[in-house]
């Protein structure tokens, strides 16, 4: 991307050998997200030139001096937010939030400084340290998870952000809500995964809210219980009826600020609501305070599921092996890198599923 708001361009670029720590990827397939759009339309603010994709899996080319943990032939998958694993937030349970991850977010350049990218001569940027839209890329050691080679590579991709935030806020933000009930707003990629996690830890009734019927359908397929068309009726009084008094949680999966309000309105006293959906960054949300406070109700941000991606990743890819979790099916549309502009029209246009690129089909 050379600036915000110009379609993508598939382009050649100069790509350095790994330095110390870091390890050369072969870019298999990578997912269509909107965090990626939001960089896109200048939601979110990032440095340009910047290859964008942050969510993939690839096999491992090469690696730099020191990296033990991976070596060439290894299919891994990439992740967006490394943990160091000695600061306060890794040492207190949320790696999510290790300071790793805003080297990242903020500089876009790798966790040991600069970038490996550039273009005649010029540096190109890394977007949260991955640049996944890319035949290759190369990133800091901290930012790969090897996997077992049978796993399909759309799925090893949307394992490393849509599959690992929706599940991971049923798993780590609710605690496994076995018997409890569950609103999910939105079936997007994200709110897919979150159905996915929520049925399988067996919670009852699982709720889905969205616009689009086909969207409804594909979240009774990966197991929601009940499903809400909100053009044609009122999100919180369809969840009260349904369970009788509000959800015991929600998830918020979308971003939009009167979609939040609406969730926290449809939740039972003492109930929580989990926002995992980015919007611009000068959003704000407004919930109504006397709820709040006379029903105890909550609002929590869950950043990338809240996970511990060196744990999680493999007890997902373990159950999904087992046959446990319906991952192929939360795949949609699928991509050659060629098409790259034509992912992101599709997601906007309410694609179905996650869609991915596949780089073997140039």
């Amino acid at each position: 991307m050379n600036q915000a708001g110009a379609p993508l361009a598939v382009v050649d670029l100069d790509l350095q050998a790994p330095g110390p720590g870091e390890v050369r990827v072969r870019v298999n397939a990578a997912g269509i997200c909107h965090s990626d759009y939001h960089y896109m339309v200048q939601d979110l603010a990032c440095r340009t030139p910047i290859v964008l994709g942050h969510e993939g899996a690839g096999i491992v080319q090469e690696v730099g001096a020191g990296v033990t943990h991976v070596r060439p032939g290894d299919k891994v998958i990439l992740t967006w937010r490394p943990s160091c694993g000695r600061c306060e937030y890794c040492t207190s349970g949320s790696p999510a939030l290790c300071r790793l991850g805003a080297v990242h977010a903020t500089h876009n350049e790798l966790l040991r400084g600069g970038t490996r990218l550039s273009h005649d001569g010029q540096p190109v940027h890394h977007l949260m340290g991955v640049s996944c839209y890319a035949e290759e890329c190369v990133v800091s050691g901290e930012s790969v998870i090897k996997i077992p080679q049978e796993v399909p590579v759309a799925v090893a991709a949307i394992i490393g952000c849509a599959v690992i935030t929706g599940m991971g806020v049923v798993l780590n933000g609710m605690g496994g809500p076995a018997g409890e009930s569950v609103l999910i707003v939105g079936a997007g990629g994200v709110g897919l995964s979150a159905v996915i996690g929520a049925a399988a830890v067996g919670a009852y009734p699982v709720i889905v809210a969205d616009i689009d019927d086909e969207k409804l359908a594909k979240a009774r397929e990966l197991g929601a219980t009940h499903t809400i068309n909100t053009r044609e009726h009122d999100l919180a009084a369809s969840v009260h009826e349904i369970t009788g008094g509000g959800a015991h949680w929600a998830v918020e999966a979308i971003g939009r600020p009167q979609t939040i309000r609406e969730a926290v309105v449809a939740l039972r006293p003492r109930g929580t609501a989990f926002v995992v959906g980015l919007s611009n960054a000068e959003a704000e949300i407004n919930v109504p305070l006397n709820q709040v406070v006379q029903q105890e109700k909550s609002v929590r941000g869950s950043l990338y599921g809240s996970s511990n991606l060196s744990v999680q990743i493999p007890q997902i890819l373990d159950m999904y092996l087992a046959g446990r979790l319906p991952l192929d099916a939360l795949i949609g549309e699928k991509f050659s890198l060629a098409q790259i502009n034509e992912a992101f029209d599709s997601l906007t246009n309410g694609n179905i599923g996650r869609s991915v690129v596949l780089m073997d089909s140039n």
